[in-house]
């Protein structure tokens, strides 16, 4: 897998995560103004490792 980092067409930063086969896992679902803040991101995606799933069909609407 690997994280993309690149320009959308209005000069915003964003990120995706592609799987090894081509197909986009998770992408940023803001652009970012700073390729710093993008960068951080990715790294927040990357330390979430220890995040919990949730089974929301158990959740009442």
């Amino acid at each position: 897998m690997r994280f993309e980092l690149y320009r959308d067409a209005g000069g915003a930063w964003r990120w995706r995560l592609r799987a090894t086969n081509g197909n986009v896992l998770a992408d940023s679902a803001e652009g970012y103004a700073r390729r710093e803040d993008c960068e951080h991101g990715i790294a927040l995606v990357k330390g979430s490792q220890a995040a919990s799933v949730v089974d929301m069909t158990l959740k009442i609407a």
